[in-house]
């Protein structure tokens, strides 16, 4: 039988306080990009106001967790973040999740949804088109080169991941294993949530157009938002204050 300090232990391993108060009021849980780590959403914890406490998720097989295996599929990831976050989540929370972290963040909810658990005040999904929706690029880069220019297109990468000869390396391990996740998973269909989605992207985003963003208002029952940046995927490297205010006017003041 597994004990609570064993399951707290798993689940510090998998969720990271970014920033935290005696007086938050909700809290957000965030879920990184493809490559992607949890120390990503600092700066925009940072600029969320003091009653929201933000945690995010560190991927395994990545900094600190790199001698783990690196997960390849986006039904382990989406199974054991949502086992972990029942330790985690004491009150009121909403999920943000970038690219691949906004699949993730979607199937979390959708598995919570079907096992009657309490569902965010809010799901932020960004910089992903709608789950129904056809990708942007029928051949996705599986090699080296074409994940190393896809990484150039994209942006958010610092280039010293992508000039260093060690990190390199270390990156193109990582975005395997990501890419064979988000290039394998397949939606199946389900019943809306009950919450909340607001959508945020850029106007510019090569992996995601404004229509197929859009598409995430058929995914709720909830209401739906829709934030759109002047920018690329990732839009919210410059406009990290105005997406710090959207979630703000999302989650607060809480009912």
């Amino acid at each position: 039988m597994t004990s609570v300090h064993e399951n707290l232990a798993v689940a510090d391993r998998w969720v990271r306080t970014l920033t935290t108060s005696g007086t938050h009021r909700i809290q957000l849980v965030c879920f990184p990009h493809a490559g992607g780590t949890a120390n990503y959403f600092l700066s925009l914890a940072r600029a969320l106001p003091p009653e929201i406490e933000v945690l995010a998720i560190q991927y395994p097989g990545r900094q600190d967790r790199r001698a783990e295996r690196a997960r390849t599929s986006i039904a382990e990831l989406a199974d054991e973040a949502d086992a972990v976050l029942r330790a985690r989540l004491a009150g009121p929370y909403a999920f943000f999740g970038h690219s691949m972290g906004a699949v993730i963040a979607h199937e979390v909810t959708q598995r919570r949804a079907r096992a009657g658990a309490r569902l965010p005040q809010r799901l932020f999904v960004s910089g992903r088109r709608a789950p129904d929706q056809p990708p942007c690029r029928p051949d996705p880069p599986r090699t080296d080169v074409g994940i190393l220019d896809d990484l150039r297109e994209a942006g958010g990468t610092h280039p010293l991941f992508l000039t260093d000869a060690e990190l390199r390396a270390e990156l193109l391990r990582v975005m395997r294993a990501d890419y064979q996740a988000i290039d394998t998973y397949a939606w199946h269909s389900h019943p809306p949530v009950n919450c909340p989605i607001t959508a945020l992207t850029g106007d510019a985003d090569p992996q995601a157009s404004v229509a197929a963003v859009r598409a995430w208002s058929a995914h709720t029952s909830a209401g739906f938002d829709l934030r759109v940046f002047s920018g690329g995927h990732f839009y919210l490297d410059e406009h990290r204050p105005d997406v710090a205010g959207a979630i703000g006017q999302g989650l607060l003041p809480l009912p």
